[in-house]
């Protein structure tokens, strides 16, 4: 593994022997940060502070607690329990092996050490420690972070219902005249680019992307943290999608003009699908938003009136009237003027790269 200074992982590393520490981190400090503890107390501050360590190299026998008890500490913490621990220890008893291996560590190492075997160990557990980060970071992109805990610890994740939910549904105006007159590849581009920058709206407020279906987008608030602010975070996503593409038409050849729709309320959440699993939200309220964005103006941010309760004081927000929603019969439907307050987050749209982005290759 090649990494630059900016770059080194970091290594905590636990002895109480002042000597053991020494060559340790002669061994390592080329290669990696180093940081040393010399009791379990001091480890288990260290393991927390940021950046916490990439990887902990722990004696067993300390004084105050031992290298287990730190183990286990370190396991039954939410924030330190993913960071591997190898053991370095004088014990030689297979017993011992098994106690440490049980309360998870990750490898086992025996005093005296031989440097090469400590340094092959190591490289061999940060590898794996970037692939499970790799993995994580690519179930980000289809589920949300409760229930990646939920699959890593359990293997599974049970459907929920969940009552507090805001659903927003977009897809864009006269897609299917639009793609009939542009080149495949171009296309696939466009929506890429357009969905990536959806999808950092939706993170910067808090909001879940479920799914695309071509050219419709959606996304749901409140499905991974009981958000009291489901609706205003589903808003303001909303509101930047529109702001990120009015600002993207004033530079590309290419005008785009989506409509939103937006219903708040209540969902069955789970996985669907076994080999080609997919996270997916269902229920009624869940069809009243995709019927709500069917019936919404273009480049407008459409509510219901379950929605407008939870954000009347937030928003201007005019009627529209009563319309006609498949299975749902009439309701009145309201879209979202603008904002009465300032949001405090990120300026996202304002900042963006896009700004200041040269034309694409157009074909």
């Amino acid at each position: 593994m090649i990494f630059s200074k900016e770059s080194k992982p970091t290594i905590l590393v636990v002895d109480d022997s002042v000597e053991n520490l020494t060559v340790l981190n002669a061994l390592l400090k080329d290669k990696y940060r180093v940081k040393i503890a010399k009791d379990g107390i001091k480890a288990l501050e260290l393991a927390r502070q940021y950046p916490q360590p990439d990887l902990i190299l722990l004696d067993i026998i300390m004084p105050g607690i031992s290298g287990f008890q730190v183990c286990e500490e370190l396991k039954s913490c939410g924030s330190t329990h993913k960071i591997p621990v190898i053991f370095l220890t004088a014990l030689h008893q297979e017993t011992d092996e098994t106690k440490g291996l049980k309360l998870g560590g990750a490898d086992f190492i025996t005093k005296p050490i031989n440097p090469e075997i400590v340094k092959t160990r190591i490289n061999i557990h940060l590898e794996l420690q970037a692939e499970r980060r790799k993995t994580e970071a690519l179930l980000r992109t289809v589920l949300p972070d409760n229930v990646i805990s939920d699959i890593m610890q359990n293997g599974t994740h049970k459907p929920e219902v969940l009552h507090n939910v805001s659903i927003m549904f977009c897809d864009f105006v006269g897609f299917t005249a639009i793609t009939s007159q542009l080149q495949p590849d171009f296309l696939i581009n466009e929506l890429t680019e357009i969905y990536t920058y959806f999808d950092e709206i939706c993170t910067c407020n808090n909001v879940v992307r479920i799914k695309t279906i071509g050219d419709a987008y959606m996304a749901a608030s409140g499905i991974h943290n009981n958000d009291a602010e489901h609706a205003l975070n589903m808003i303001n996503a909303g509101l930047d999608i529109l702001d990120y593409l009015n600002k993207r038409n004033e530079q590309s050849k290419q005008k785009w003009q989506c409509r939103i729709g937006i219903n708040s309320g209540e969902v069955i959440a789970g996985i669907i699908g076994k080999t080609r699993f997919a996270y997916d939200i269902i229920g009624m309220d869940v069809n009243i938003a995709a019927r709500v964005e069917s019936a919404g103006h273009p480049m407008t941010v459409t509510v219901t009136p379950a929605t407008k309760a939870l954000v009347k004081d937030l928003f201007n927000i005019q009627a529209i009237g009563n319309v006609a929603l498949k299975g749902a019969g009439e309701m009145e439907l309201f879209k979202i003027i603008g904002r009465i307050y300032v949001p405090i987050r990120n300026h996202l749209i304002e900042e963006n790269i896009l700004i200041n982005k040269p034309d694409t290759a157009w074909t």
